[in-house]
């Protein structure tokens, strides 16, 4: 079977502009309408959606491979990194700080130049012990020849499906010199394009053992950086291939086994990144919601195993329904300490009794009075 990169004219790739350029006008359009309600904002509630955005980013792109992390962890990794008070939040583990620290130099440092080293670097922070799992890999250099074919694939163990497969390692230098010699070249592309062509481009190279699709989503997270001149970020492209996670191998294969032309896959790319802005709405809404919770609770005693689940409320991070059992045990206290804590929050208008009685009895937050999104 012949690949992409097997074509004569790899990598001069070709798209139909007519089908592409309508929808980049309408990305840059709504691109500069969420930029310009962020900017409505306060500094504070800024600051809030591009932690949460952040945090967004960096779980999901590890979701898309299979890796679940620590969603608390993640912010307080991102909250410390970018210098915001987030008190009582846990340490975060070294592969926690890996992903991190190799999203946020791509998206704080967008105008930086992206070379070899920096990849390496962002390879070593993703595989700080040298392995990947159970298997010890090649850290900070291209593959090699003894990581044998490349292939592309997804699934469980044992039931993996292979998608494409990548150049042989010989090519590696020649590919990535290309690669990046075009990421830094100013030749009219749009940059919002350009995010769409370098993730793709990256992932069909897949010069590294392992982390390749996580280094391409953060690749295009720098060039979308680019695009707004801008290091905050308020809209989260791999939480949103995340949602389309079939979708989007889908379409990375049918574009492997295609020619250099790559209509389709910038026509998902750009309807993903649409969808992607509707989620910075949800981002919005959940930022003023906690502002409105908190200007309530203005100047009043708040207890910390309140603040701490109230935190785990507003930030995303609470599964389930809220009991008094299961507060009793966030806050390692007992479950007539969570009663009390509760009622205190319900007499206050910020938690409300739902549906239920005795242990069944689940609480919720009262939402009545967030402030609108401008």
């Amino acid at each position: 079977m012949a690949y992409i990169h097997q074509d004569p004219d790899w990598p001069v790739f070709k798209w139909d502009s007519t089908q592409v350029l309508s929808l980049l006008a309408n990305a840059r359009h709504r691109q500069g309408r969420l930029f310009g309600r962020m900017e409505a904002l306060g500094f504070d509630l800024r600051e809030e959606a591009v932690l949460r955005t952040l945090t967004e980013d960096v779980t999901k792109s590890s979701e898309i491979e299979g890796e679940v992390l620590d969603k608390e962890q993640v912010r307080s990794s991102i909250a410390r990194r970018l210098g915001m008070d987030v008190g009582g939040a846990p340490k975060a583990d070294r592969n926690v700080e890996g992903v991190v620290e190799m999203m946020l130099d791509a998206t704080q440092r967008y105008d930086q130049p992206l070379s070899d080293r920096r990849l390496f670097g962002w390879h070593a922070s993703l595989f700080p012990t040298g392995f990947s799992g159970m298997h010890k890999i090649v850290v900070g250099a291209w593959r090699g020849e003894q990581s044998g074919p490349m292939q592309v694939v997804s699934g469980r163990i044992g039931r993996e499906r292979v998608h494409f497969e990548a150049p042989t390692w010989d090519r590696l230098d020649a590919e990535m010199k290309a690669f990046l010699a075009w990421f830094e070249k100013d030749d009219g592309v749009d940059p919002v394009l350009r995010a769409a062509i370098a993730h793709l481009w990256f992932v069909t190279i897949h010069p590294l053992e392992d982390g390749n699709g996580r280094i391409a989503r953060a690749i295009a997270d720098m060039a979308l950086a680019r695009s707004e001149k801008s290091p905050q970020r308020f809209y989260s492209m791999s939480a949103q291939i995340r949602v389309e996670r079939n979708a989007y191998y889908e379409i990375l294969e049918r574009t492997q086994k295609d020619t250099v032309d790559i209509t389709e896959w910038l026509v998902w790319f750009l309807k993903c990144l649409d969808r992607a802005f509707d989620g910075a709405d949800t981002i919005l809404s959940n930022v003023l919601i906690k502002a409105s919770v908190w200007e309530r609770l203005n100047g009043q005693a708040v207890n910390e195993r309140q603040q701490k689940v109230l935190n785990l409320l507003l930030d995303g991070g609470f599964e389930g329904n809220l009991t008094a059992k299961k507060w009793g045990l966030l806050t390692k206290s007992s479950q007539d300490t969570g009663l009390r804590d509760i009622n205190d929050l319900i007499a206050r208008g910020v938690l409300k009794k739902d549906d239920g009685i005795g242990r069944s009895t689940t609480y919720s937050l009262v939402l009545n009075g967030a402030a609108k999104a401008p």
